[in-house]
């Protein structure tokens, strides 16, 4: 799975590469590669096709000119505009000028409007000019440059294809800031390893799609394989599907419970049902408040049910001791969807997450005496908490500690910031550190949901997804992803490759979902839960 670095990571990393014989000469070379490759496979025909590579002074434009010679090599008509000045000789410049590309210096041999000309001819533009260690503000030069492309490409009547080399030139690939005048990519080829800043906004919303160019690393490089953060990618993610042996039976693919819904809110445990039999699951039960189940049966005819007390239509403290009985078999527990935040509700909880003997003994140190009475109750399967479930939760003491080990926790920012205490922009601001620290803290796996979904383990691991899509941004979603997680979880899928999973998938399925309606205005959650099947039959073709 591609890693996700730092810019100083990254430093480091081709620091060691260097210094193992891998020098940066090659790397420079290989790096070209593989922006070639990636132009070359989105153009049906490169021979003939004109090459605009905006080129800046450092190895960014050194591997945006080796690019050059390779597409130059294919036929197709390159242009090199070079930003800043690069040392003389240039080796790169020189064997592109050999090949019969065309290298034009600024305020040399190209003026302004050369390049408002070049830009309107073009068929692809490489943007070389800044990579990842550059800093803002930007000079006025590259400014300049980039104000003068973004001019002559807002006028064209046809297509052109932006590509950016490592990362859209004036975004800072840290925290994904970035200047007015970074131009927006079709693509970007980050090299070696994803940048946080590309899957931060507002930086997130110019790289296009993120694809990862090899610059022929070793795998193994210890300043690499360390590195605990990644990009989550189907080819990963596959292989943590539950096999479907053709002798199963709905015992073999596990039970799940979803206790969920109330009076104001009984779609979630339906939507939350569908998605977990729609990633397989092989029996789901609802346990909803009875005066919500009987409009919930047609929506949900595969389920079966659980009836919990409840009062005016909330679950009252009485339902906990009727979900621990009915959670008997089960393999997973999906508990929070549309519940309410009422105060029986939460009693509810807290009886329900009532201390267990294990978390006595982490609290003090030691167990009671033997005559002294320690809370006895039936352990919980897989626990996954999402939505109003993790409201009630952050208003319990110590509420980590009266969680199974190895609980899910599902939130978005809003409900991050209620469990944690911090601000929905300090959040935001970095979501993958503020998962893996709070991961790692609570001992508990953490879905922290939103445009590139970040799930971080207790360990320290993390996965980003590479989905941001507006069709998910609306009500629901979070119950089909809640549902998914605990599907595979019944199947036996460990908690934090089931969230990662399932995360994947449910970020695949809000596109399909988009592409279908031509739109992601009109998407609805159960039309995201009803394409959980397409996105796992796109893994299983590979």
């Amino acid at each position: 799975m591609p890693k996700i670095v730092t810019i100083d990571q990254m430093r480091r990393i081709e620091q060691a590469a260097d210094a193992g014989g891998w020098s940066y000469d090659q790397m420079m070379e290989r790096a070209g590669q593989a922006v070639a490759a990636e132009v070359m496979s989105r153009l049906a025909e490169p021979r003939g096709k004109r090459i605009l590579i905006l080129v800046g002074s450092g190895n960014n434009g050194g591997d945006g000119l080796a690019a050059g010679c390779r597409l130059q090599e294919t036929g197709s008509i390159v242009t090199a505009y070079l930003v800043r000045p690069r040392s003389d000789p240039d080796a790169h410049a020189s064997r592109l000028r050999e090949l019969g590309g065309l290298v034009l210096a600024r305020a040399e041999d190209a003026d302004e409007s050369a390049l408002a000309r070049l830009t309107a001819e073009a068929d692809v533009l490489i943007d070389a000019v800044l990579g990842t260690g550059s800093r803002l503000p930007l000079s006025e030069e590259v400014s300049a440059v980039l104000s003068r492309v973004e001019a002559a490409r807002s006028t064209r009547s046809r297509r052109l294809l932006s590509l950016a080399v490592d990362c859209p030139s004036g975004l800072d690939c840290d925290s994904g800031a970035h200047a007015p005048e970074t131009l927006a990519a079709d693509v970007t080829v980050t090299l070696a390893a994803a940048k946080p800043g590309l899957l931060r906004f507002p930086g997130a919303g110019l790289v296009g799609e993120i694809v990862i160019g090899e610059i022929g690393l070793n795998p193994g490089l210890k300043e690499l394989s360390e590195v605990p953060m990644e990009l989550a990618d189907a080819k990963t993610v596959r292989a943590w599907m539950p096999a479907r042996p053709p002798d199963s039976h709905k015992g073999t693919f596990g039970k799940v419970v979803i206790a969920a819904g109330s009076i104001n809110y009984p779609g979630s445990a339906a939507l939350a049902g569908e998605a977990a039999y729609r990633v397989g699951a092989g029996l789901v039960t609802l346990a909803v408040p009875g005066g919500v189940q009987l409009p919930l049966v047609a929506a949900l005819r595969e389920a079966t049910w659980i009836i919990l007390p409840q009062e005016m239509g909330v679950l009252t403290e009485a339902a906990a001791e009727v979900l621990r009985k009915g959670c008997r078999g089960a393999t997973a527990l999906v508990l929070g969807p549309g519940l309410g935040r009422e105060e029986v509700t939460r009693h509810f909880l807290e009886r329900l997450l009532k201390p267990s003997e294990s978390n006595v003994r982490g609290r003090m140190g030691f167990l009671p005496r033997e005559n002294e009475a320690a809370p006895q109750a039936e352990p919980l399967p897989q626990l996954i908490v999402d939505a109003d479930g993790l409201r009630l939760l952050s208003a319990l003491e110590d509420w980590p500690a009266r969680l199974p080990p190895g609980s899910i926790l599902t939130p978005h920012p809003g409900e991050m910031s209620a469990l944690t205490g911090l601000d929905r922009d300090t959040i935001q601001a970095n979501r993958e550190g503020v998962a893996r620290e709070k991961a790692a803290e609570w001992r508990h796996v953490v879905v922290l949901k939103g445009a590139h979904t970040v799930v971080a383990a207790p360990d320290g691991r993390a996965w980003v997804m590479p989905f941001a899509t507006a069709a998910l941004a609306k009500a629901g979603t979070g119950d089909v992803l809640a549902g998914a997680i605990g599907g595979l979880c019944a199947q036996g899928v460990a908690a934090v490759e089931a969230a990662a999973l399932a995360a994947f998938l449910h970020g695949r399925a809000g596109v399909l979902a988009a592409e279908k309606s031509g739109t992601t205005a009109g998407v609805l959650a159960g039309e995201v839960a009803g394409l959980l099947p397409a996105a796992i039959a796109e893994l299983e073709r590979g």
